[in-house]
Parts: structure tokens; C-alpha cells; sequence
């Protein structure tokens, strides 16, 4: 088994005071840590939101109503989900990213550097600047959303400046119907000897510009879903389209919802097409970013293609089947518990477990076998700093009392 066991001891006196805790992680890298060798497994950049995220509403709101909702999450969201999805799979993260001064900057900086353990050194704060916000409501399965927000104060590119070594970055190609370009920093980064991840995101124009794939020419990898391949490479199917794309980029994945996914990978001459986890779908904030999260961590480690899109799909399942977004992605906790539940239900005779037991067989050498801790799956509500840290101040006033 590649990974290892992390510990790190913090005795702070605001958590316990005279207690040390000692905070257990996994590294599935550490067969690759050493001098000479990157400190940073991924970087990447782009915008922050906060996210208000509302499910299991009955029906979308429509003009002149109120729908309530049976659940709600506040997290970060935009980039975050991808940062957290990465940190969270043992992946040593780096976002350069905008964050406002204003309460929603706090808290999202706050949750991503000291929860989520997400470099932010290459972060900046700006005076009077307006967070971005975006609510999602989560309806059947399927989500709508409502953003606000303003351009950063400078270009990413100043930004980013020189992206520090790492092993891999994840970008956008023209998403939101942009000038479909690799990011100059991605380019240069790749130069240094970096991985290039990209995806392409929704065009809100229709437009599906071509020009698109001319600039797959400087990735390593590409990661669209099934309707994003289809539109830019102007065919009818996945896999029509995943072999278009495979004409492009060495590393060509195309996700297909509840029917899984399928790849080429050029490099190691491997095609793959697996089937999606059986999961009952809460929330699909940010799967997306948990699969590619966990593809890149596959592909990094040099597992075989069918594993990478398994452990992609595991990942992404997992998260769904949870509420709030980027804070939805599990951790290796979570992945070892499931697949312990997994084994238990197929010794007792479950087949459908037993089938997943075959399929997911490679996580015996993956998971760890030690206890790692779990994460923070959700919050309902910004909470306060003094929440997370702090016990209730001495002396607070009893709430009042309904009659």
C-alpha cells in the first residue's frame, strides 16, 4: 500500500486547554514525497463564491410563492469545490484565488485554510470588494442556480504570477463562453513540468466554439461531461465524442452522469468505460469536481485507467449522496468507511454488495487500514469563529421562552 498515515498535534488552548489533539491524515502520495520532488501535488485558480445551497424542495419557485426547502448548506463554492475535493483525497493543495474583506471573504478563507488545510498563499484579499454568491436549489436531481458577482480587480494571469512547482494544475478552457484559451499561467506551469487538467464548462452562448480543441494541444488531460464533449466535437454520442477528443489530448475523459464514465488514455494505450455508483442523488453541487479530484490523484499515482475512473466515481457518488456542495466531498475516512459497509453487507450475503466488492476490489490496497479522521460534511449556516473554536462565552443569557 502506497500511502501513510500523517499526524500532526495541535494544543491549542482554545480547543482544550493543556489538551494535546492530535489530528490523524492519509498521504496516498508518499511514495512520491522526497527531496527534489514538488511540495504542491496540484494548483489551481479561479473564482470563490459562497455558496447557499437549498434541497429537497418539492417544486421550483415560480413568481408569487415561498417553497420550503427540507435542507440548506452554506460552504465555499466555484473553485473551493474542486480545492476542497482535492485536499480532501490527501492531494497537497494550492488556490490562487480573489477573497473579499467583507464577512462572506472571511468565512470562505477561514473554512478553506484552516478547515480544509488549502494553501492560500497564493490568495489575495481586496478592500471593497464584493463577494461573489451563488444559491443553488437542488430539484430532482438535477440543480438552478442564481450568481452575483463582480469582476476581480486584476487579470489572473497577475494573479497567479509564477505558479509555484507542482506536480499537476486543473483549469477551465473558455468556460462561460470565453475566448477558449489555456490560461497563460496553466501554460507555463506545464513548461515547468506540471500535469495540465482541464475542463471546459457550460457556454451560456450555444456558441460551442471549435476553437476549443486547438487548445487541448497544450493539456495533458481533458475532463468535459457527455453534453459539453458532444457540443464541441459536434457528435451525436459519448463515445463518438470521447474518440474525437482523444485526437486532441493524450488523457480524454468524458463523465456521463448515472451512466458512468469513459476515457482514453494515449499514453498508456488503455481505454475504459465504467459504470456509475448506486447512490440515491441528494445534491449534485460540485460532483463534477470531485471526480475530476479524484482522477488526478489516479493519475498521478499511476493506477490503471479503470481504476482512476473507478475511484473517480466512488468519490463523486459519495459526495452526492451528501448536501453542501464542496463540503459535500468526502475524505479517506469517509471512502474507507463505505467500502468496510460494503464487505459487511456482501459477508452477509447481499449480492448487489458482492458486485461492488468485485468491481471496487482495488481499494483493499488503497484504503487505509489505520483510523484517519473524518471531515466536516456540511454547515447549515455561517457559523461564527467562536462556534468552531471556542466554548460559549461565561454568563450568556438563556434564550427566551416560547409560551
Amino acid at each position: 500500500m502506497a500511502g501513510a498515515v500523517q499526524r500532526e498535534t495541535d494544543s491549542s488552548p482554545e480547543l482544550d486547554p493543556g489538551t494535546p489533539h492530535e489530528t490523524v491524515w492519509w498521504d496516498p502520495l508518499a511514495h512520491l514525497r522526497g527531496p527534489g520532488r514538488p511540495e504542491v501535488d496540484v494548483f489551481m485558480s479561479g473564482t470563490v463564491f459562497l455558496d447557499i445551497i437549498f434541497t429537497g424542495l418539492p417544486t421550483p419557485p415560480t413568481p408569487g410563492t415561498e417553497v420550503w426547502a427540507a435542507g440548506m448548506a452554506s460552504c465555499p463554492g466555484g473553485i473551493a469545490n474542486l480545492a476542497v475535493a482535492a485536499s480532501r483525497l490527501g492531494l497537497r493543495t494550492t488556490l490562487a484565488a480573489g477573497f473579499s474583506d467583507d464577512v462572506y471573504g472571511d468565512f470562505c478563507w477561514e473554512t478553506l485554510a484552516e478547515q480544509e488545510r488549502v494553501d492560500l498563499s497564493r490568495s489575495r484579499r481586496f478592500d471593497q470588494w464584493h463577494s461573489p454568491v451563488t444559491v443553488s436549489m437542488a430539484i430532482d436531481r438535477d440543480r438552478s442556480m442564481v450568481t452575483h458577482g463582480h469582476e476581480l480587480p486584476i487579470s489572473p494571469d497577475e494573479l497567479v504570477g509564477t505558479p509555484p512547482p507542482c506536480r499537476a494544475v486543473i483549469t477551465s478552457i473558455g468556460e462561460g463562453g470565453l475566448e477558449p484559451v489555456l490560461p497563460e499561467w496553466a501554460a507555463r506551469a506545464r513548461r515547468d513540468g506540471a500535469l495540465v487538467f482541464a475542463d471546459a464548462g457550460w457556454d451560456p452562448t450555444g456558441a460551442w466554439d471549435r476553437a476549443m480543441l486547438g487548445s487541448l494541444a497544450g493539456c495533458d488531460a481533458f475532463m468535459p461531461n457527455a453534453v459539453e464533449a458532444m457540443s464541441y466535437t459536434r457528435t451525436d454520442s459519448p463515445a463518438a465524442a470521447l474518440h474525437a477528443l482523444a485526437d486532441h489530448v493524450p488523457l480524454a475523459v468524458v463523465t456521463c452522469g448515472g451512466d458512468g464514465a469513459i476515457a482514453v488514455d494515449a499514453t498508456t494505450g488503455e481505454e475504459a468505460a465504467v459504470p456509475a455508483l448506486p447512490v440515491n442523488a441528494l445534491d449534485p453541487t460540485g460532483a463534477g469536481d470531485v471526480f475530476g479530484a479524484g482522477l488526478v490523484l489516479g493519475t498521478i499515482a499511476g493506477w490503471p485507467l479503470r481504476h482512476r475512473l473507478l475511484f473517480a466515481g466512488v468519490s463523486a457518488g459519495l459526495a452526492v449522496h451528501e448536501f453542501g456542495g464542496s463540503l459535500a466531498a468526502p475524505g479517506w475516512g469517509d471512502i474507507g468507511d463505505w467500502w468496510q459497509r460494503v464487505a459487511m453487507e456482501a459477508a452477509h450475503g447481499s449480492r448487489a454488495a458482492a458486485e461492488l466488492r468485485c468491481r471496487y476490489g482495488f481499494l483493499n490496497d488503497l484504503v487505509p487500514r489505520t483510523h484517519v479522521c473524518g471531515v466536516r460534511r456540511a454547515a447549515a449556516t455561517i457559523a461564527r469563529r467562536s462556534d468552531l473554536t471556542r466554548p460559549d462565552p461565561p454568563n450568556r443569557p438563556d434564550p427566551p421562552q416560547r409560551p
